[in-house]
């Protein structure tokens, strides 16, 4: 028996006894060795989801059945994990913050009256109490504007508007006894201004009084200085920068045990005052800096201090919500109370017969020096107020605040002139120009603004500091410079007529909280955190000096 050689069935064999054919050699094919691959290591097994671990009396044990029944059906949603209790209650405390700042952005979009006794009435209407022990005027209106507030929010609306109908009721009734009516178009609108006293008109009058004189005065002496062939500004605005361009570091002084927060000389330069965070003033003679008296009174430590424009006497301000004057003894003379936080600023009017103070309750506040009463409260800043300047003739008053506004005041008729808008971080320094229709303002935004009254805008930004402005001065007998001191550690002089940096006084190891320039423009005095007051002179007027005295 053979073997078919051939184990394929379906392949077929040529006969044994036809001619075999040769195939041609080809050349082997040389064999390509297989690359070793490395192993591939074991794809690991998904992990076991995590079991959910409900609480036993909630909402999440009592689940439907209809969950149930799609879970059985092969419906996986995926695991579910507890909310660990920390968690819970950071959102709760997340969400309470939001719900208080939305209650106030509410309360800040409502109309709330000005009028004292509007605002006694719809409290009355809305059931609360009319007032409360120790409550003034500005917080009974707030503590309407945020029940109003809150009823919007709780959804209320329809009490409130019957509130408000009941009112709008009344005061058509009282305009129908007077003898008017809705067809004479008799509805009474409050008006957006509070009522003053009598004291307040009287010193309007004499604020208009004296400021038409010292206008006429400045008017005069510029067109002198236009028409008089012999005048010639640009080399006197030469003079006095070549001479700041000469200011160098005359005098360091300790001031206090802790850190300075304010500065001022005396009208005739003789005097300077500052203040720190102690709580205490102090008087030092010019030009030696020797100690000459010091003012202690304030429980809380001072935030700012000045001298009055007329005579020797210093008003301090402090963060025990008062303002207080002095004599150059240390004697206290007044105590001006009323604010409701801290104050920041003072500065006094131009006729020294006024003071006015600026506090962090959102209100800036003039006061009689000899008196101690208040003539006005000043609202307007939707955050608290910082810095407070008087126009040289006295007719304007300048406020800055938290709010990244300046406002500007006209003294004779209490209304706001003007609303500078431009900085977009809080401003904390403001000044007038000798010249009456410049201003600048300092702020956190490291800029300095130059506004012109007259064209009721801004003039020029001079990115100053590195850091914050925290004060701001021009040279007092003509305005040809102006000072700013920072938080960078300097202070800085600039031009008034181009505003380019003229000199950087720098000797500081802190922050410069406070500058000023006395009445002829040839010392300058700054004071800082790093418990130093430094005296800046001009060396041009010290050889000027010397050689008169030659």
């Amino acid at each position: 028996m053979e073997i078919d050689p051939n184990p394929n069935p379906n392949s077929t064999t040529a006969p044994t006894d036809s001619v075999a054919q040769i195939a041609p050699h080809e050349p082997p094919i040389p064999l390509i060795p297989t690359p070793i691959l490395p192993p591939i290591a074991p794809i690991p097994r998904p992990l076991a989801p995590i079991p959910s671990i409900r609480p036993p009396n909630g909402d999440t044990a009592k689940k439907p059945r209809e969950n149930a029944d799609s879970d059985e059906d092969g419906d996986d949603s995926g695991p579910e994990y507890e909310v660990s209790e920390e968690s819970r209650l950071f959102r709760e405390k997340q969400e309470k913050a939001k719900q208080d700042f939305l209650m106030k952005q509410r309360a800040a979009a409502l109309a709330v009256p000005t009028n004292d006794k509007a605002v006694r009435s719809r409290l009355r209407r809305l059931g609360e109490p009319v007032t409360l022990f120790g409550e003034r005027e500005m917080e009974r209106r707030d503590r309407l504007r945020m029940i109003m507030a809150k009823l919007d929010s709780e959804g209320q609306l329809e009490r409130l508007m019957k509130v408000l109908e009941e009112e709008e009721a009344a005061v058509n009734a009282v305009v129908m006894e007077d003898g008017g009516g809705e067809e004479e178009g008799g509805v009474i609108e409050y008006p957006f201004y509070t009522e003053g006293s009598m004291a307040l008109l009287k010193v309007r009058y004499a604020i208009a009084k004296d400021s038409v004189v010292k206008a006429a005065m400045r008017l005069e002496r510029a067109r002198r200085k236009r028409d008089d062939p012999d005048e010639d500004v640009d080399a006197e605005i030469n003079w006095a920068l070549e001479n700041a361009k000469s200011f160098a570091m005359d005098c360091s002084e300790i001031g206090d045990v802790r850190p300075l927060a304010g500065c001022s000389f005396s009208c005739d330069g003789k005097f300077l005052a500052t203040c720190s965070l102690t709580g205490v003033a102090k008087i030092w003679s010019m030009p030696g800096v020797k100690i000459v008296s010091s003012l202690k009174g304030h429980a809380e430590r001072a935030t700012d201090v000045k001298f009055s424009p007329t005579n020797n006497q210093i008003a301090t301000a402090s963060a025990d919500r008062t303002a207080r004057l002095w004599n150059t003894e240390g004697t206290l003379l007044n105590t001006y109370k009323g604010h409701l936080d801290r104050l920041a600023r003072v500065a006094f009017h131009p006729s020294g017969k006024y003071l006015g103070t600026t506090s962090f309750d959102k209100t800036w506040r003039l006061w009689d020096t000899e008196t101690a009463e208040e003539l006005l409260l000043q609202e307007g800043h939707s955050r608290s107020v910082y810095g407070l300047a008087f126009h040289p003739d006295g007719s304007l008053a300048a406020s800055c605040g938290l709010d990244a506004l300046a406002r500007v005041w006209d003294l004779r008729s209490g209304r706001s002139i003007l609303a500078l808008e431009g900085h977009v971080k809080p401003v904390f320094g403001i000044s007038f120009s000798p010249n009456g229709y410049h201003l600048a303002t300092g702020g956190e935004d490291n800029t300095c603004r130059i506004w012109d009254l007259r064209k009721k805008r801004s003039l020029y930004t001079i990115p100053a500091h590195a850091n914050l402005i925290s004060d701001i001065k021009f040279e007092p007998q003509e305005g040809y410079f102006l000072v700013t001191a920072s938080y960078d550690m300097t202070a800085k002089i600039w031009s008034s007529r181009d505003f380019k940096p003229v000199k950087v006084l720098s000797g500081h190891e802190a922050k410069v909280t406070s500058v000023d320039v006395v009445a002829d423009g040839q010392s300058i005095a700054t004071v800082s955190h790093d418990r130093t007051i430094k005296l800046w002179s001009s060396k041009n007027a010290e050889n000027d000096r010397a050689m008169d005295v030659d």
